[in-house]
């Protein structure tokens, strides 16, 4: 009996398939027999794969339908990837899922990726079907392909490879993951994005490097990497969670973080599976086009990302047809949507034509779609924050205090700007901000220098924040807002070139920190901080966009863009100029640092939201907050959605007191590092507890997110003046 009745999908392309099936099921199963896959033992006795077995789970069918244009080699050569890939997890789960040999598989996974060679080395001899497969694929692949599509490619087979320990962690600990966590490491450990550069193979037409790493393209792989685990997780639960023992799915991580039942579950991630194919489509459509324009990309490889765009649709629509059919899965129920009310055609390749409001997506549309501003939403009841961590506060705070409106003076924040009579700020305004307390607190070890450095940085950032929605978003014009955007990056020099006159107090502000911190640093250092601050501004024209469209953000790519649009890698790069060049960039990349640092961030952002609901959503009229995102996703009052966000904050907090206290140190166990390097580390993570609980304080105390009567008859003003309110604070129960 299945688990739960499989929901109706949202499937908007139509499947094909590919001509060269049967060649393609005659040539696997010879390439699995040659490669020792077929009859290979397992620890229990068993075999991992029978012939059998293998046919009936159809992996030519899968490319036949993911790959319907290519031609017969090409669909030989993808069909023999996903048997090794498929024979790769059923083998890994054998060999030391079941039998919790995390030792042994570490081992497996080192000598494995020693057989994705690079130009001029020569891999091992394969002692078993998994190296066999992996270095004949390698052999007939790497030729035909550039360097830049080479190293994408070993990054996401590293990632599928290495991180299902992971998984196996998690089974060993009984640990299940929080939804955030899930996704991110969904990505790394599953193998849409690995599909994603097969796609490009099969297509005949790479994503040109200097636009693969933009995110309008990271949002593509991205959002189709998701809808394809997504979809697997909801075929899969039965046969992975009920039989076989994982916990790696999504229906069982909603289950378990909203404590509902399984059907509910597979519904929500359904919703999401939808939402994420919606925020696919909006991106193809919107931003892909523009990216080519701005980066003048040539007639031909305009075509070749059409064309790569149009193999992630096929891989979509191809992907659920196989998995309607497959022994390997779950499907039985109205996986169609057959019985809906529209009804439609049936036989191969209509899966995507029968209607049904579910099948069109209008749900999660109509969710997606802004209702009025200024809803009056009322007071929000704050709940209890989770914050194991002590606030320090360095001791130069009130000489910082008396510092920081002269500087914001200097740079005019305190002036009117055009189209704003009454300006951004005041100087009572910003004095109410108090953002010499933050710095105080998420630097509390600074010096004098350093604070002012930091509370300048904080203020810019937060002028810079109040700004753009301002003067753009009012007059939704994220043209205007991108050209604001895309000329900051002037005033961040990376070798001395000059920089023109500031034309508003963000570029005269941004010129005078520059200027006072780049030059302390290493040239690589200075290029990856100005990277960081250009993806702030750019996630401030991705807000003002939105509200173009009337928009209300797919909660995932929310959740990713947030830790932009809060200055997440900003504020963090400060603290981590004081620990230099000692952590090499490459352990940012790895698991352990990726999850610690994006676990703080989204603890800081979530309590922002928390805080600064009733002044976004009633008196600013904003879309861009987390619990207003879960409200409409879910369709569920504010109390339920602010209760959401608290149990997210208290599962990443929970997360990264585990990274920090035992994730951090095995990190640094496997990978024998030095005491520098680890002492580093150590006063790394201790930066981020200083940044979270600075971060928390700050919002207790700051006047800025009290809750504020508005000025009468501003607060639904067209000329953005609705951002300026009364100080009194409204006592409330």
């Amino acid at each position: 009996m299945q688990a739960f009745t499989l929901p109706e999908f949202y499937v908007p392309h139509p499947a094909r398939i590919n001509p060269h099936l049967e060649a393609a099921r005659t040539h696997s199963m010879a390439w699995a027999r040659e490669m020792g896959m077929l009859d290979s033992p397992a620890p229990s006795g068993d075999v991992v794969w029978t012939e059998q077995a293998l046919a009936k789970m159809d992996y030519a069918l899968l490319c036949a339908h993911t790959h319907p244009d290519c031609d017969g080699p090409s669909l030989d050569l993808v069909t023999d990837w996903y048997v090794w890939v498929f024979f790769f997890d059923d083998d890994f789960l054998a060999q030391f899922k079941y039998t919790r040999n995390t030792e042994g598989a570490k081992a497996y996974l080192d000598r494995l990726e020693l057989f994705m060679t690079g130009p001029g080395e020569t891999p091992p001899e394969p002692e078993n079907p998994a190296e066999a497969g992996l270095k004949d694929l390698w052999a007939r692949t790497i030729p035909s392909m550039s360097e830049a599509w080479r190293r994408r490619f070993v990054t996401s087979t590293h990632n599928l490879m290495v991180e299902s320990l992971w998984e196996l962690d998690n089974i060993d600990r009984g640990r299940i993951a929080n939804p955030i966590e899930y996704l991110q490491m969904r990505r790394r450990v599953g193998g849409a994005p690995w599909s994603a550069n097969l796609i490009e193979y099969a297509v005949g037409a790479e994503v040109p490097d200097k636009v693969a790493a933009t995110r309008p393209m990271e949002v593509l792989r991205d959002t189709f990497a998701d809808a394809v685990h997504l979809r697997n997780d909801l075929f899969s639960y039965q046969r992975e969670v009920r039989e076989e023992g994982e916990n790696s799915n999504a229906v069982l991580v909603f289950e378990t973080f909203l404590d509902c039942s399984t059907q509910e579950a597979a519904d929500l991630t359904n919703d999401l599976l939808t939402s994420r194919l919606q925020q696919f489509e909006n991106t193809a459509l919107v931003e892909v086009p523009a990216l080519l324009v701005e980066h003048d990309v040539p007639l031909p490889d305009q075509i070749g990302i059409g064309h790569y765009v149009k193999g992630l649709q096929d891989w979509q629509s191809g992907g659920h047809e196989w998995h309607a059919k497959s022994s390997r899965y779950m499907n039985e129920g109205p996986v169609s949507g057959a019985n809906g009310p529209l009804g439609g055609p049936t036989g191969l390749g209509t899966e995507s034509l029968r209607f049904s409001p579910n099948r069109l997506g209008l749900v999660q549309r109509t969710r997606q779609q802004a209702p009025p501003p200024f809803a009056p939403v009322g007071h929000l009841p704050l709940p209890e924050f989770r914050m194991p961590y002590p606030v320090r506060t360095s001791p130069h705070l009130a000489a910082a205090r008396e510092y920081a409106p002269g500087w914001a003076r200097e740079m005019g924040m305190f002036g009117p700007v055009p189209g704003v009579a009454l300006g951004v700020w005041d100087e009572r305004r910003m004095r109410g901000i108090d953002l010499p307390h933050c710095a105080a607190m998420i630097h509390p070890d600074s010096d004098f220098e350093e604070l002012k450095l930091s509370s300048d940085w904080l203020t810019w950032g937060t002028y810079g924040d109040d700004y753009f929605p301002l003067i753009f978003g009012m007059r939704r014009d994220p043209v205007a807002a991108k050209f604001c955007s895309d000329r900051l990056s002037l005033f961040m020099p990376l070798d001395g070139e000059p920089v023109p006159e500031p034309a508003n107090p963000v570029e005269r502000g941004l010129a005078d920190l520059w200027s006072r911190t780049a030059g302390s640093l290493s040239p690589s250092a200075r290029a990856d901080f100005r990277a960081d601050v250009e993806r702030m501004t750019e996630s401030w024209v991705w807000e003002v966009a939105n509200q173009a469209q009337n928009r209300v953000p797919d909660p995932v790519d929310y959740v990713e863009m947030r830790r932009r649009t809060f200055g997440s890698d900003l504020t963090k790069s400060l603290a981590r100029l004081r620990t230099g060049d000692v952590i090499p960039p490459e352990l940012h990349r790895n698991r352990v640092l990726f999850e610690l640092d994006t676990a703080a961030e989204d603890y800081a952002a979530f309590t922002n939201d928390l805080f600064s609901y009733r002044k976004e959503i009633e008196y600013e009229g904003e879309v861009h907050n987390l619990v207003y995102v879960i409200e409409r996703f879910l369709a569920v009052d504010r109390l339920q959605a602010r209760d959401i966000t608290a149990r997210l904050m208290n599962a990443r907090m929970e997360q990264f007191e585990q990274l920090a206290d035992e994730g951090l140190p095995r990190m640094c166990d496997d990978l024998g590092l030095d005491e520098e390097v680890r002492a580093a580390l150590t006063r790394y993570a201790d930066n981020l507890k200083n940044w979270m609980s600075g971060i928390l304080e700050w919002h207790r105390k700051c006047v800025r997110y009290r809750q504020k009567v508005p000025v009468p008859g501003l607060v639904s003003g067209n000329d953005g003046s609705n951002r300026h309110y009364h100080s009194r604070v409204v006592r409330t129960p």
